[in-house]
């Protein structure tokens, strides 16, 4: 039967690879139950014929056509002997930026098929080392540029997963091939899908964000690493803003990783322009010639100001109302005034049309009283005046 093959563990030119379980059976002791399996630890390091001698990397710059020997050193740290696979496989670069190799089932087709082991499977004493010979041999027509990959020391256990099914684990531990076939060198990142995405803020007085996404991939033929950045900008160049993201792992030709740049504070503009840039940095410190030059891509992206809308509309609606408010006070009192102003012009004329009345009434009455004597009250006196003269 068959077993479900789970993705290798792979620790390239680091320390011994930490305790797993011993696929070496351990017996049973009088009825005892078993013990727990010994641990298996082991190490992989560039090597001399005598053992390793300090290189961290096989490291080579050959023509094409050129072959070399050279030596890889495998040391069981283990209490037991430890039978391991020995090969060599091509290099992958992770979305994520990290370093892996292809699985033990899939064939190499670059650096990894030009080395050759004299051995593929190689049995260690405990605590032991052994020094596997291999040559490498770069094709005649190999490209110029860099080839890498790795030569590793394996170990496949069993185990069972959740759901209790067997999984066979490829645990392995390796040292990094880098290559560089001599020829014109073509150092170069490209930018692929981009995307960009802006998210407003409900705090009206405060920016969004803008987040920029893209593929970085090598396109040239040397490894690299690289700094991203973006830039901003709404109308006539308002709200203009750069920021840098997180430097680039080393990328290997060929390979891509994705990598996302955010701008905070980033005032709505309904209409923002974004430049996402990537420059080319060299890794190890080598010399790149000829330089690369960043590559940059613009887009545009919207960003209504809903938040700022929203707060217009509202301080629109407050200011509306305060002013029907205070015209309504204003008519208010306007009325008020006009109902007291005719109120008092009633009251005038009703006082006027009372002190008429009265004058009206004084008058009668003494024209009632003047009637009565057959006299006007002006010509009585006259009359009592003139008795006197009659009698004389």
């Amino acid at each position: 039967m068959r077993l479900p093959i789970a993705i290798a563990t792979v620790v390239l030119g680091m320390a011994p690879q930490p305790a797993i379980p011993s696929p070496i059976p351990t017996p049973t002791n009088h009825g005892a139950p078993p013990s727990a399996p010994a641990p298996v630890t082991w190490g992989v390091a560039p090597s001399s014929p005598r053992g390793p001698n300090g290189r961290a990397v096989f490291a080579y710059k050959l023509d094409p056509g050129a072959t070399l020997t050279d030596y890889v050193a495998v040391t069981n740290h283990s209490a037991h002997p430890v039978t391991l696979n020995v090969y060599a496989s091509d290099a992958v670069t992770t979305s994520q930026g990290g370093f892996d190799l292809l699985p033990a089932t899939q064939q190499p087709v670059d650096v990894g098929s030009w080395v050759s082991l004299t051995a593929r499977t190689v049995t260690i004493p405990a605590t032991s080392r052994v020094e596997v010979p291999f040559t490498v041999t770069v094709p005649a027509n190999a490209t110029p540029g860099d080839h890498v990959g790795g030569v590793v020391a394996s170990l496949a256990t069993t185990t069972t997963d959740a759901q209790g099914n067997r999984v066979a684990i490829d645990h392995r531990v390796g040292t990094r091939v880098y290559l560089r076939v001599t020829g014109e060198l073509r150092p170069a990142l490209a930018l692929e899908d981009v995307r960009i995405r802006h998210r407003g803020s409900v705090n009206p007085f405060g920016g969004g964000e803008v987040t920029a996404t893209a593929t970085v991939r090598n396109t040239g033929n040397v490894r690299l690493a690289g700094r991203p950045a973006a830039d901003v900008a709404g109308p006539l160049g308002l709200g203009a803003g750069t920021v840098s993201g997180v430097a680039l792992p080393e990328i290997l030709p060929g390979n891509a990783v994705r990598t996302t740049v955010r701008l905070s504070a980033v005032p709505p503009l309904f209409r923002l322009a974004v430049t996402t840039t990537v420059t080319p940095t060299p890794v190890d410190g080598q010399l790149l010639d000829p330089y690369p030059g960043a590559t940059s891509r613009r887009m545009s992206v919207w960003a209504v100001p809903w938040s700022q809308l929203l707060l217009a509309v509202l301080v629109a609606g407050a200011v509306r109302a305060f002013v029907a408010i205070r015209r309504r006070r204003r008519r208010r009192a306007a009325r008020n005034l006009e109902q007291a102003v005719a109120a008092a012009r009633e009251q005038g004329r009703a006082e006027v049309a009372t002190t008429a009345v009265g004058a009206t009434a004084e008058t009668q009455r003494v024209t009632t009283v003047g009637a009565g004597t057959g006299q006007s009250p002006d010509a009585a006196p006259a009359a009592s005046a003139t008795a006197p003269e009659a009698e004389a």
